[in-house]
């Protein structure tokens, strides 16, 4: 799987694609899996890097949502817990199962959130990941020895899905790729080509490689754009309503003591209204998230202090050991592309549903939803855009497909159970040295992000084939030259480009640190 292969594909095909899908996140390439293993012929162009947005930045979790349970959206949360179980079983190297207590400080909280957790698993049905219970103070300090035990009455476990996003995705083009697919990192869209009756039927982008412009057409074109969707929606009608109200939420990462257990910390309701989570990722401590509302999303969105402030303050009142800024080894950001509703000003409240409209210029655009329903999604989507194409109609084959490094029991290649069944071929890559003593990675794994992954960017490598920018940014910035010199050798690149790609870095890592 390389750009060069791509291009290749790109160059050989004649006439109309029957789908181009623009953006490469959780939804795109999920529509690009879909499409492609009915047999219809797809192009997907991302104008960075594959997960370069929101599905790079999400909490990690593969759940149904217990905070719309409570919302009343049984509907969503009983279609959130079937793609769980249908994830853990098509993706079992990505997708792990997690207990999660909820800790009880008042007399009422057990029964009330047990009772509620108890409707959870009940939703679930025979795709259910372990019966909730419980816990007594004792169990609760067991599980959870560095949560804070001053008036600490017990808690209540119940089991949900953790993954890594990013690792997740590329192995999502991969299979998008394996299905027939064309699918292309660095290719901005820059126009929609319209037909005689004024409907769109087409895209022009440029290699931002190469600067190298193309124009190609297709039966229907799909904008899965996530929170920039109402930017291509404005080149095809600049008319048109704005339906995304963006949303920024953050994570704060910390090392492993902050939460030494193997179960994550679940708390209902925090000041804001919202969720917060704290989970034991990659050996550290992930904790978030925040609900901001912004006015513009942007490709690289930084934390904002008062968002810092609020994990911190929030998480102290859960944690014995209180965290510090000094203790922040990244911040991430992300933007949810959550569709507007009225004039809602609280995007918490906002449901997640997703959202497909067929626009008066001919084009689809999709939006809303959640990174556990992306393959649910992408069905609704291809069946809508294959109707209005006129295409022969092909069922859905996506509820049983593995995911490319299915391996049942990944964990037995150790540090690098996350690549699955492709984890003894990168072994077979004879250079193990590590890029820095701080992050689990090797000199092995960047070859591989390059040779096999698509990898064109320090960037790409450090932040999402592997997460070592989210894990500890001040440590990928060590790392960041000895990427970007087996990377040049890789990709046949000069000491300029080196010098380039470092600074790029270093100003997109500067938003990760504290």
């Amino acid at each position: 799987m390389t750009r060069t292969e791509m291009y290749r594909r790109l160059r050989a095909h004649s006439g109309p694609w029957d789908m181009i899908v623009v953006g490469g996140g959780a939804t795109g390439v999920g529509v690009a899996i879909d499409a492609a293993s009915r047999g219809y012929d797809v192009l997907l162009l991302e104008q960075h890097d594959f997960g370069k947005g929101t599905s790079s930045r999400s909490t990690k979790l593969v759940h149904g949502g217990v905070r719309y349970l409570e919302q009343g959206n049984v509907s969503l949360v009983m279609e959130a817990l079937k793609e769980r179980g249908l994830l853990l079983r098509n993706a079992p190297h990505l997708v792990r199962n997690l207990g999660f207590v909820v800790p009880n400080y008042d007399w009422w909280e057990a029964p009330f959130y047990g009772i509620g957790l108890k409707l959870y698993n009940l939703l679930a049905g025979k795709y259910g990941f372990g019966a909730s219970r419980i816990l007594s103070r004792e169990e609760t300090l067991e599980r959870l020895p560095t949560i804070k035990s001053e008036g600490l009455r017990g808690g209540v476990i119940y089991f949900d899905g953790q993954f890594d996003d990013s690792r997740l995705l590329i192995n999502l083009v991969a299979t998008a790729f394996e299905q027939g697919a064309t699918l292309l990192n660095y290719a901005a869209v820059s126009d929609l080509t319209k037909d005689a009756e004024g409907f769109v039927d087409g895209v022009r982008f440029r290699d931002l490689e190469t600067g190298e412009d193309f124009e190609v057409h297709s039966q229907v074109v799909i904008n899965a754009t996530g929170p920039f969707a109402d930017a291509l929606r404005r080149k095809a009608d600049p008319t048109v309503q704005p339906m995304i109200a963006p949303s920024q939420g953050i994570h704060l990462v910390f090392d492993r003591s902050f939460l030494a257990g193997e179960d994550a910390i679940m708390v209902p309701h925090t000041s804001d209204g919202r969720v917060m989570f704290a989970i034991p990722w990659h050996d550290h401590t992930v904790v978030g998230t925040t609900d901001t509302p912004i006015a513009e999303p942007g490709l690289e969105p930084a934390a904002m202090e008062q968002e810092i402030d609020f994990i911190l303050q929030t998480s102290a009142l859960y944690l014995a050991k209180t965290p510090t800024r000094a203790d922040i080894l990244s911040v991430f950001a992300g933007i949810r592309p959550l569709v507007r509703s009225g004039e809602a000003g609280n995007t918490a409240a906002l449901s997640r549903d997703h959202t497909i409209r067929i626009e008066n210029s001919g084009m689809i655009t999709i939006c809303g939803g959640k990174w556990t329903t992306y393959r649910h999604m992408a069905e609704d989507c291809v069946n809508q855009a294959a109707t209005l194409a006129r295409l022969p109609e092909k069922p859905c084959l996506t509820e049983h497909l593995n995911i490319h490094g299915f391996h049942p029991a990944s964990e037995k290649f150790g540090r690098l159970w996350m690549y699955g069944s492709d984890a003894p071929l990168v072994e077979q890559i004879d250079d193990s040295q590590t890029l820095d003593s701080e992050l689990p990675y090797t000199s092995a794994e960047v070859i591989w992000a390059v040779r096999e992954e698509m990898a064109r960017s320090v960037e790409d490598v450090l932040a999402r084939r592997t997460r070592a920018l989210f894990l500890n940014s001040r440590a990928a910035l060590r790392a960041a030259p000895r990427v970007a010199h087996i990377m040049a050798a890789e990709l046949k690149q000069d000491a300029g480009w080196e010098t380039d790609q470092l600074e790029n870095f270093r100003r997109t890592a500067s938003n990760y640190i504290v």
